[in-house]
């Protein structure tokens, strides 16, 4: 098996296993609370962290990100940059989450080559089923958002029921669920079939930040 075989294998092993995937999203935490932010949510226990920086400059979204390497240069979790390919080349090992409208997965996976992690959003049945038909274009998919969230207000909420279908497809890629999903509600979403899950404002919010992680972790035990 070449290298490169071998380190593809490592990163869908590590996503198989992987449960808890926090966003770091500019909108919920200041640009100086970020290290600080982030720092906490590695002490929770969370598998792998995404930048989320929408409203900052690509020199702004830049500035943050190497503020934010030294942590994870110290420890075994990826960083994933949220729809900026060329921000993700710039430093080698990130990973790069993308949206339907947003660089097509055929052309990420050339830009990163093949051991990045890449992960494309879905909202439906039929687009979750193309994520799959991507084989390795693709390290992951995410499903959402499961309920109302003010992160993404443009879209409606797919519901516990997509979970459930998707789930079902048994899909060799990993999946993650996303939106609006907090304490209070995602043991329904474990429930119908999730792994994996994503959570923004109910872990950044939160006074104890680590603690919020370590909760949600425990509901896959």
């Amino acid at each position: 098996m070449s290298s490169g075989s071998t380190q593809a294998k490592k990163t869908v092993d590590f996503l198989n296993q992987a449960r808890f995937y926090a966003i770091l999203d500019t909108g919920y935490v200041a640009p100086e609370k970020l290290v600080s932010k982030c720092r906490d949510l590695i002490a929770g226990g969370a598998d792998l962290i995404q930048l989320r920086a929408k409203r900052e400059s690509p020199r702004q979204r830049y500035a943050i990100t190497e503020s934010l390497i030294p942590i994870f240069e110290s420890s075994s979790i990826p960083l994933v940059i949220n729809d900026d390919v060329q921000l993700a080349a710039a430093f080698p090992d990130l990973g790069l989450h993308i949206g339907q409208d947003d660089t097509p997965p055929i052309i990420a996976r050339e830009s990163l080559g093949p051991n990045r992690i890449i992960g494309l959003s879905t909202h439906s049945l039929e687009q979750a089923k193309r994520a799959v038909d991507l084989g390795p274009m693709l390290s992951y998919f995410a499903v959402g958002p499961v309920f109302t969230t003010p992160t993404k207000p443009e879209y409606q909420a797919v519901g516990i029921k997509l979970v459930r279908k998707v789930s079902n497809l048994k899909p060799p890629t990993p999946f993650f669920c996303i939106g609006g999903i907090k304490r209070q509600n995602v043991a329904q979403v474990i429930e119908s079939g999730a792994e994996r899950i994503v959570a923004v404002s109910d872990v950044l919010n939160a006074q104890d930040t680590a603690g919020a992680v370590r909760e949600f972790k425990r509901f896959f035990l």
